[in-house]
């Protein structure tokens, strides 16, 4: 990871959230919600998110990365990872505490012979690498 990230940021995270997502091209896809499972980082920035009175208002907070998971969800059928993926990133970078992002999806439930299929992006706010 990159130094300045790893010096002036703390890393919040999401491991393993399972959502019933309707995505997908094909035609089994477009009648069903599928299981998907995100993984999120958030890279916030110490200097804005370190609390002085132990306030949940002082951190970006954990029901923030769900929030923008469920909005994204809730506007419809999506067609592609990809654009599940890039969707939540964008807005996760629009918090101000937000430096950098990573942000993964995975279906599970695809083929039986394997554990997933997924996705996989990280952005950063300009000038913050």
């Amino acid at each position: 990871m990159n130094d300045k990230l790893l010096l002036t940021c703390r890393r919040l995270f999401l491991r393993g959230f399972t959502v019933q997502v309707h995505i997908g091209i094909h035609d089994f896809e477009l009648h069903a919600a599928q299981r998907i499972v995100l993984d999120v980082d958030l890279y916030v920035s110490m200097q804005g998110t370190s609390p002085k009175d132990d306030r949940i208002d002082e951190v970006v907070d954990y029901d923030f990365i769900r929030a923008v998971v469920h909005a994204r969800i809730a506007q419809g059928h999506i067609n592609l990872q990809e654009t599940l993926c890039d969707d939540i990133l964008n807005r996760l970078l629009e918090h101000t505490g937000v430096m950098a992002a990573r942000v993964s999806t995975r279906k599970p439930d695809v083929y039986p012979d394997c554990e997933a299929v997924g996705v996989e992006a990280f952005r950063a706010k300009p000038g913050v690498l």
